[in-house]
C-alpha cells in the first residue's frame, strides 16, 4: 500500500476507528471481570458492554493502544510508515510528519508498536535448518560514565550482544555465482547479556523447534549447546564464511546499517525493540500490502507491556 492508497482507505479519524473496531469484532473481546465473550456494542460510548455482567470495555482497552490519548489516525499512519518502507523512521521524524507538539507520546507510540512486532514473532519458532551466530551492536548505557567505559572489542561496554538465528536451506536451483548457495527463510534476533551456554540454550529452546539442524562456528559457548537440536560446528574464516554462515552475517550487517542510517544513538534498553521491527519486516517481506493489516491484528491481540 503506497501513501496515496493509504489516504484513500483511511482519510480521517472515523475510518481508522471503524477499521480497528472491525478487526476487534473479528478477533473477539473477552470481559476482564467474568471472561464472557459475548458483548453489545455501545455506539454512543464507543465501547463494548458484557452481556453477562454489564462491564464495559473501551475500544482501546486490552490492545496496543490501551491508555493512549493519541488519535487512531496517528497510530495507523505510524503503522503504515513503519511497514511500507524498507528502512525505518525515527520518533523525531514521525513527530514532524504528524505535526505533533510533544515528542514523548510519539516516541512511546512507536516503541509500543515495535514491542508488539516482537510479541507477534515470538509466537513462531524456527525449524528445518538454521544458522546461528552472535552480533555486537553499538549502544549507549546511561548507567555508565565515560570513565567506566574502558574495554574494547568483544565485551565492550559500548556494545550489546545479540543472538541471531536465521533459517537457511540448500538452494539447488541457484545459478548465480554471486549469491549464497543457501535460500533464506525466517529470522530472529534476541538481545542477551552474556554468551554463556545457559543463556544461549534458553533462547534456542524458546525460539527453535526440537530436532532442528543448527550450524554455528566453533566458538566455545556453542560446544555445550542444547541437546534438543542437531548441532554442527565449523571452523569459519574468510575463505568459507559465505558457504557456512552466509545469511546470518548478512542479517547482522544489514541491521547495523539500518540502525546507523536512521538513529543517532540507541540506548541498550531499547535495542530489542528496534531489532523487533527489522525482523518483523524481514519475515514479512513478501506480504506486500497485507503487512499493515497484519500489524493492526497484532496490535489488537497484544498489549505492549506483555513483554
Amino acid at each position: 500500500m503506497n501513501i496515496l492508497d493509504f489516504y484513500k482507505e483511511y482519510p480521517d479519524e472515523l475510518s481508522c476507528k471503524l477499521k480497528f473496531k472491525s478487526i476487534r469484532d473479528k478477533e473477539g473481546i473477552v470481559c476482564k471481570k467474568c471472561n464472557c465473550k459475548k458483548h453489545y456494542w455501545k455506539k454512543d460510548k464507543w465501547s463494548y458492554e458484557c452481556k453477562q455482567c454489564k462491564y464495559r470495555t473501551s475500544l482501546r482497552s486490552g490492545t496496543v493502544m490501551q491508555s493512549s490519548k493519541l488519535p487512531f489516525q496517528y497510530w495507523f499512519i505510524a503503522m503504515h510508515l513503519l511497514t511500507a518502507t524498507k528502512k525505518s523512521f525515527s520518533a523525531k521524524e514521525m513527530q514532524r510528519q504528524l505535526n505533533h507538539k510533544r515528542y514523548e507520546p510519539i516516541w512511546l507510540m512507536m516503541h509500543k508498536i515495535r514491542s508488539v512486532m516482537g510479541l507477534r514473532d515470538n509466537e513462531y519458532q524456527l525449524t528445518d535448518s538454521i544458522e546461528l551466530d552472535e552480533g555486537f551492536f553499538e549502544t549507549v548505557n546511561k548507567k555508565l560514565s565515560k570513565d567506566e567505559i574502558n574495554k574494547r572489542g568483544r565485551g565492550s561496554q559500548k556494545q550489546t550482544t545479540v543472538l541471531v538465528m536465521i533459517q537457511s536451506k540448500e538452494n539447488k536451483g541457484n545459478k548465480n555465482k554471486n549469491r549464497p548457495d543457501k535460500k533464506v527463510g525466517y529470522l530472529k534476533m534476541k538481545v542477551i547479556h552474556n554468551l554463556k551456554s545457559e543463556t544461549i540454550n534458553q533462547k534456542i529452546e524458546t525460539g527453535v523447534e526440537p530436532d532442528t539442524d543448527v550450524v554455528t562456528d566453533n566458538y566455545s559457548s556453542y560446544k555445550k549447546i542444547s541437546q534438543t537440536i542437531n548441532h554442527t560446528a565449523y571452523k569459519v574464516d574468510k575463505t568459507n564464511v559465505n558457504k557456512v554462515l552466509p545469511w546470518v552475517h548478512k542479517a547482522i550487517s544489514n541491521a547495523k546499517r539500518l540502525l546507523l542510517d536512521v538513529h543517532h544513538r540507541i540506548d541498550d534498553d531499547f535495542l530489542e525493540n528496534y531489532l523487533n521491527e527489522f525482523c518483523y519486516k524481514f519475515n514479512r517481506r513478501y506480504f506486500q500490502d497485507k503487512t499493515m493489516e497484519r500489524l493492526i491484528v497484532a496490535g489488537v491481540n497484544h498489549r505492549w507491556n506483555e513483554l
